[in-house]
C-alpha cells in the first residue's frame, strides 16, 4: 500500500470528544474470536473486555486500560471479508446515514443503538469500501493516541481518489489536500484544517481480491521486531517493510486475511 500521509499525536488521551468526521475507532468482524483475540494481544499487548451484543459477541481491546480498538464474532453463514472497519464520528448518525444514501453510498447495517455505547450505522461509499459511522454515548472511541499498539491513521484504497472523496466531503465535510505529484494520486481528508484520513487512488494495482476497502495503521515501537512476531503468531507479510517520509512502514494479514499496516512512526 502507500506510505501514511500522517500519523496520529502524540501518546496520551484522546480528546473528551472526536470532532465530527474524524475517524474515531477500529473494529474487526472475524469467524474464530478467541484465536484472533490471541495473535492482536500477543502481537500488540492488547487485554480484552466485553462489549455491546447488538451484532453478536464482541469484545473492547484495551491498553493500559484504555480503549483501542474491537473484535466481533460474524455469523457462521455469513462468508464475508474479514476486514478492519474504521468508525467515523458523527453527532447525528440517522442524518448521516440519509447523507450516505443522497450522495450514492449504501448502509447495510443500522443505524441502531449498541447499548449505553452510542448509535450506529454500517455502510460503503459508492466505490464498494466500508466504513462505520458513530455517534457517540457513553462509548467515545478509541482512548489513548500514539502508543504501540493504537490506531494511528486510516487510509481508503480505491480505484482513483477525485471522485470518491468529493462523496466523503459531501458526507463529512471534510477539507482535501490533493498531493501534486505525477503518478502519485492521493488526497489527505482534513477537520478543521488538521489531517484525519486519507485516500489513496491506486488504479489497476488494487488487489482484485479485495476491491476498494480502507486499511488501518497501527503504531509500533520497531517494525521489523513487529513484523518477526506476526510471524511467529501465524500472520502473513504483504509488503515488506520500507522506510517513508512518515515512518518506517509495511503492510501485513492477521491469520484470517484482515489487512492492517504497521508504521514506526519518525520522531
Amino acid at each position: 500500500m502507500t506510505d501514511a500521509r500522517g500519523t496520529a499525536g502524540r501518546t496520551g488521551k484522546t480528546p473528551a470528544r472526536y470532532a465530527p468526521g474524524t475517524p474515531c475507532w477500529v473494529s474487526l468482524m472475524v469467524h474464530a474470536m478467541t484465536a484472533t483475540q490471541d495473535f492482536y494481544g500477543a502481537l500488540f499487548g492488547w487485554e480484552f473486555q466485553p462489549g455491546p451484543q447488538q451484532l453478536g459477541p464482541y469484545v473492547r481491546a484495551l491498553l493500559d486500560g484504555r480503549e483501542v480498538a474491537g473484535i466481533g464474532q460474524l455469523p457462521a453463514d455469513r462468508h464475508l471479508p474479514v476486514a478492519w472497519t474504521p468508525y467515523i464520528a458523527s453527532d447525528d448518525v440517522d442524518v448521516t446515514a440519509e447523507t450516505v444514501r443522497l450522495c450514492g453510498g449504501t448502509i447495510g447495517v443500522g443505524p441502531l443503538d449498541a447499548s449505553d455505547a452510542g448509535r450506529l450505522a454500517i455502510g460503503s461509499d459508492p466505490a464498494g469500501a466500508v466504513f462505520g459511522v458513530w455517534q457517540a454515548a457513553a462509548h467515545l472511541g478509541t482512548g489513548i493516541s500514539g502508543a504501540p499498539g493504537t490506531p494511528a491513521w486510516n487510509e481508503l484504497v480505491t480505484f482513483e481518489s477525485a471522485d470518491v472523496a468529493k462523496f466523503y466531503e459531501a458526507v463529512f465535510a471534510y477539507e482535501e489536500e490533493p498531493v501534486i505529484s505525477a503518478g502519485f494520486d492521493y488526497v489527505t481528508l482534513l477537520v478543521d484544517g488538521r489531517p484525519v484520513a486519507g485516500i489513496h487512488g491506486v488504479g489497476g494495482a488494487l488487489p482484485r481480491d479485495r476491491g476498494p476497502h480502507w486499511m488501518t495503521y497501527f503504531e509500533v515501537a520497531d517494525t521489523d521486531e513487529a513484523l518477526e512476531r506476526l510471524l511467529d503468531l501465524g500472520g502473513h507479510v504483504l509488503r515488506p517493510a520500507r522506510d517513508s517520509e512518515y515512518g518506517r512502514v509495511a503492510t501485513v494479514a492477521d491469520p484470517e486475511g484482515a489487512r492492517f499496516s504497521l508504521i514506526q512512526s519518525a520522531r
